[in-house]
C-alpha cells in the first residue's frame, strides 16, 4: 500500500469556499483550509489563535428605552492628535467616548458618560462622516449636517448643527416671467449691475436668474431696489445695450437644495482643500464641493479654480451616491457603479475640470463605508455578495475593479459594518473586518495586496458581533449577548493579552464578582495558568479553584477550530480523489504554542520534568508529531483545535497519506 508525504507550508489561501471543493487543480487549493474559525492568517503564512476581547462598557438596552443599543449603534474612530485618539459609539441621541480601552466619564462635567446629540437610532445605519483636526462632520439624509468638536480635555465635547455661509440652490419647480420693462447691464461679464426701466425686482429675487434672449445669463446676488439688482454672469451678455421689454425673462423657483423638506447630504469627505457632500434625498446623484478653504461656502460665484463646484451623474442608470472618499483621486461610489474624477498629473480639481468617469457597474451596499488600503479602495458589492477592490492600473492608466472574495464569498453573510486595521508590524497584515447580520459572525480578511495575498477566516463568539471599528490599530466591537435570558450589548476591545471573550481581569483574588455572564460557563485563568471552568452564579460571581497571586482573567470560551481541505494526491497516473485514504502520521510545525489537539488527539506540551504544574504551560517552538491516526475514508483531512485558553501558532503541517489501491 503506497504512502505519500505531503507538506502544507502555509495557509495563505485562508478558508476556501465549499463550492471550490472539486478544484484540486487550483494552486490555492494546497494552501487552503476548509474551516478557519477564530484564527488569523499571518503574512508569513502561518495561523494563530485570534485575540480575545476585553469588556469595556455595557451599553443601555431596554425594550422601552429610546437610547437602547438594540435600536441601533455605530462605532466611529476619531484621531485628535498623535497621542490622543478615540472610539466614538453612537446610540439614540447619545455619543459615548472610549479612549485607551476605557470609557470616558463625566462628559462636560454632567456626570454622564455620554454626549447628547441629534443623531437618532434610525440614522446610525446610514450615517456618514469625515474629520478635520478637532471636528467630526456627520451627515444623514434626514439630519441637518452636524459637527462634533473635541475640546481641551478628553471629557469636553460639543455637538451642534453646522451653520453654512451659503447653500446651493436648485429649481425643483421652475417658473419664468417676462417683466414689461427694459433692462440694461452695466458690463458684459463678471459682477454686473442690472437696471430696469420699471419695477421688476423684489427682495425675493436674490438667487433668481436673468436670461436674455439673444445672449446672456446672470444670477442675482443682491437686491438694491425694485429697479436695480447686482448679479454675477454665468454666460456673458452680447453687449451693454438696452434689452427691450419682452427680450429677457426672470427665472424663479430656486430654493436651498438641503432642507428638512428636500433632504440633507448623504455622504461627506474632504479632498484637496474642499469639503464635499455627495447625494441627498431630492438630488441623489449630485456632488457639491465647497470653495477652497471655505468649507461651509457652497455657492459658486465666478467659476475660478478655487470656486465651489457642483456636478450631477447623468447616466442611463440610477446612481444614488452612497460614499465618497479622497484617495489617489476623488472617488464616488453609488448603488449603480463606481466613478472617479480624472486629474491630469498634479493638477487640482477645478469647477471646469470636475467630470465623472465610470469604471464599473457593481454598485456599493448602502450603509457600508469604503476602506482605503495600500493598493486602492475596498467596498462591499450592492447585494453584499462580494468584496471588491477599486484599484488604479498603471498599464491601463485607469481604475479597474477586482473581486477579492472570489475564493471565499461564503463568508459574506449579510455584511453590514466594515473596518480596516492597518498592519503595524511584520507579524501582521492589514485586517479587513466585516460583521454579518445573518448570523452575527465576523468575516476577517488578512490582506497584503502588494503580494497578492488575501487570507480569510471567520470570528465567532458566544453571541453576535454587531459592529466593528478601529482606533489607529486597536480593534473595538459591539457585541450582543444573552445572559440569563436577558439580551445585553457590550463594547469590547480585541487584545492578544486576553484569551477569552468579554473578559474581566483583576489582580490577586480568590473570586470575581459583578460579572454579567450569569449562568454561563467561563474560562478561568489565574497567574497565566488555565483553571477549571466556572459557572457564574445568579449574583454574578465565580470562585476560582486556585486564588491568583498576581492576575486573573475570566471570560467566555473561544472555540478555535481549523480543518484542512481533503488530502488529494496527484500522480502522473491521475488523481486519487475517489480512493480511500488514511493519514498515518501528522507533524505540526508550531511557534510559541501551549496547547493543541490534532484529529482528536491531545498534543503534549507540559512535560513531567517540570515539577511546578501550577506554572503556566511552557511555550513550545518546533515540531509536534501525532502517530496512530486510524480510519480509511475517501476524504481525509486534518483537524486542529484547542481545549485551553492559551497560545497557538501553527506554521505548517507535514503528513503521510496511505492510499488504498493507489497504484
Amino acid at each position: 500500500m503506497p504512502r505519500f508525504v505531503e507538506f502544507t507550508t502555509n495557509f495563505a489561501t485562508g478558508e476556501l469556499d465549499p463550492l471550490l471543493r472539486a478544484r484540486v487543480d487550483l494552486t490555492a487549493y494546497g494552501n487552503a483550509l476548509a474551516k478557519a474559525t477564530n484564527v488569523l492568517i499571518q503574512p508569513q503564512g502561518g495561523l494563530r489563535r485570534r485575540p480575545g476581547t476585553k469588556h469595556i462598557f455595557e451599553l443601555p438596552n431596554s425594550s422601552s428605552g429610546a437610547s437602547s443599543a438594540g435600536n441601533g449603534v455605530r462605532l466611529v474612530s476619531f484621531q485628535f492628535s498623535v497621542t490622543d485618539s478615540y472610539m466614538l459609539c453612537f446610540t439614540h441621541n447619545r455619543m459615548h467616548v472610549i479612549k485607551n480601552g476605557a470609557i470616558v466619564t463625566n462628559i462636560n462635567g454632567t456626570g454622564d458618560s455620554f454626549l447628547t446629540t441629534t443623531i437618532t437610532s434610525a440614522m446610525v445605519d446610514d450615517m456618514c462622516w469625515t474629520q478635520s483636526a478637532d471636528t467630526l462632520i456627520v451627515v444623514h439624509p434626514d439630519l441637518s449636517p452636524a459637527k462634533i468638536v473635541r475640546g481641551a480635555a478628553d471629557n469636553l465635547w460639543t455637538a451642534s448643527t453646522i451653520t453654512f455661509d451659503s447653500i446651493p440652490k436648485y429649481a425643483f419647480t421652475l417658473t419664468a416671467s417676462n417683466p414689461a420693462v427694459t433692462l440694461t447691464p452695466s458690463a458684459v461679464s463678471g459682477n454686473v449691475t442690472l437696471t430696469a426701466s420699471g419695477a421688476a425686482f423684489a427682495a425675493g429675487s436674490v438667487n433668481q436668474y436673468v436670461n436674455v434672449n439673444t445672449q446672456g445669463r446672470a444670477r442675482i446676488v443682491e437686491f438694491i431696489s425694485t429697479t436695480v439688482v447686482k448679479a454675477i454672469t454665468e454666460y456673458p451678455f452680447f453687449d451693454t445695450s438696452v434689452v427691450a421689454s419682452g427680450g429677457w425673462e426672470l427665472e424663479a423657483g430656486y430654493v436651498d437644495v438641503w432642507s428638512a423638506g428636500k433632504g440633507y447630504p448623504t455622504s461627506v469627505s474632504f479632498h484637496e482643500g474642499r469639503l464635499y457632500f455627495g447625494g441627498s434625498k431630492s438630488r441623489p446623484s449630485t456632488i457639491w464641493g465647497s470653495k477652497i478653504g471655505l468649507f461651509f461656502d457652497f455657492v459658486p460665484t465666478e467659476s475660478l479654480d478655487d470656486d465651489a463646484v457642483e456636478a450631477t451623474l447623468d447616466t442611463s442608470d440610477l446612481n444614488v451616491i452612497t460614499d465618497i472618499i479622497s484617495s489617489r483621486d476623488f472617488q464616488v461610489f453609488t448603488t449603480g457603479g463606481e466613478f472617479f474624477i480624472p486629474q491630469t498629473g498634479t493638477d487640482p480639481v477645478t469647477p471646469l475640470t470636475f467630470t465623472f468617469k465610470n469604471v464599473s457597474r457593481n454598485g456599493i451596499k448602502p450603509g457600508t463605508r469604503v476602506q482605503s488600503v495600500e493598493s486602492g479602495s475596498i467596498y462591499i458589492q450592492r447585494q453584499g455578495k462580494s468584496l471588491n477592490e477599486f484599484v488604479f492600473s498603471d498599464t491601463q492608466l485607469t481604475y479597474i475593479t477586482q473581486r477579492i472574495s472570489l475564493l471565499s464569498g461564503h463568508l459574506l453573510k449579510g455584511p453590514q459594518r466594515i473596518a480596516l486595521r492597518r498592519a503595524s508590524s511584520t507579524e501582521e497584515a492589514d485586517l479587513l473586518l466585516m460583521t454579518n447580520t445573518d448570523d452575527g459572525s465576523m468575516a476577517v480578511f488578512s490582506i497584503m495586496r502588494s503580494q497578492q495575498v488575501t487570507s480569510p477566516s471567520e470570528f465567532l463568539t458566544d453571541g453576535l458581533f454587531i459592529d466593528v471599528g478601529v482606533d489607529v490599530n486597536v480593534i473595538y466591537a459591539v457585541t450582543q449577548r444573552v445572559f440569563n435570558g436577558v439580551t445585553r450589548f457590550f463594547i469590547e476591545q480585541f487584545d492578544y493579552a486576553y484569551f477569552t471573550d468579554c473578559a474581566f481581569v483583576g489582580g490577586a483574588a480568590g473570586s470575581a464578582s459583578s460579572l454579567p455572564h450569569i449562568g454561563k460557563s467561563l474560562n478561568v485563568i489565574t497567574d497565566g495558568s488555565p483553571q477549571g471552568n466556572e459557572i457564574v452564579s445568579g449574583g454574578g460571581s465565580v470562585t476560582f479553584d486556585r486564588s491568583s497571586t498576581t492576575s486573573y482573567e475570566v471570560g467566555l470560551p473561544i472555540t478555535v477550530y481549523i480543518r484542512t481541505m481533503p488530502a488529494e494526491i496527484k500522480l502522473q497516473t491521475g488523481s486519487r480523489v475517489s480512493f480511500k485514504k488514511r493519514i498515518v502520521e501528522i507533524s505540526a510545525v508550531v511557534n510559541k504554542t501551549q496547547n493543541m489537539i490534532i484529529n482528536n488527539q491531545p498534543v503534549a506540551f507540559r512535560l513531567f520534568d517540570n515539577p511546578l504544574l501550577d506554572d503556566p504551560i511552557p511555550e513550545f517552538t518546533g515540531i509536534k508529531r501525532v502517530n496512530g491516526v486510524l480510519g480509511y475514508s475517501r476524504e481525509q483531512f486534518i483537524e486542529v483545535s484547542q481545549d485551553l485558553p492559551v497560545k497557538m501558532n501553527l506554521l505548517g503541517l507535514d503528513y503521510r497519506v496511505a492510499v488504498f489501491s493507489g497504484t
